[in-house]
């Protein structure tokens, strides 16, 4: 099997908290990079907060033609474990093109994963599972790409909530 000449996505193994340390170099090298990263939310000191989250943890994507050579120094670049190959002696094969474009497509600039346009806040929901099953609500936030903020009716009180997407189905209106 042959490779495509020409270049590709491909992908290396990071050490422990070495993503920033291999963007840095590889970018010095002359390499392009991608590391694509999900807005998720976390709880510090009884606040929520917004943070970012590898949507691949220990993986960063990297764009080069390995025709040309100088891949090799990739497994030897600070921040890197070992770029993945079949055969450690043979240039790697490139991902497929159509999953980087749509991969990349989902991304801002920034390289953080944008949320579905598939929903919006007032759009009516209905609850699949749980202890609110089957309950008709509307979407008061979006707080990260994995859930949604609702208002349940409770013992005659409005509560704040969040779901996660898996949960919840859009309702008729």
């Amino acid at each position: 099997m042959s490779i495509a000449a020409g270049k590709g996505w491909f992908v290396a193994q990071l050490r422990p908290h070495g993503l920033a340390q291999a963007r840095k170099h590889l970018k010095r090298q002359g390499f392009e990079t991608f590391s694509p990263e999900l807005l998720g939310s976390q709880k510090r000191r009884g606040k929520l907060l917004q943070t970012r989250k590898p949507l691949f943890p220990g993986y960063i994507f990297i764009h080069f033609d390995p025709s040309l050579g100088g891949w090799t120094a990739i497994n030897s670049t600070r921040g890197i474990s070992r770029l993945i190959t079949t055969d450690p002696r043979r240039p790697p094969y490139p991902l497929p093109e159509k999953l980087m474009a749509e991969l990349t497509a989902r991304c801002d600039p920034s390289e953080l994963i944008l949320p579905a346009d598939d929903l919006a806040i007032g759009d009516r929901i209905r609850i699949l599972s749980g202890p609110f099953a089957d309950l008709i609500t509307k979407i008061v936030s979006l707080p990260d790409t994995t859930r949604i903020g609702v208002l349940i009716e409770l013992m005659g009180r409005e509560v704040r909530t969040t779901l996660p997407r898996s949960q919840i189905d859009t309702a008729p209106s």
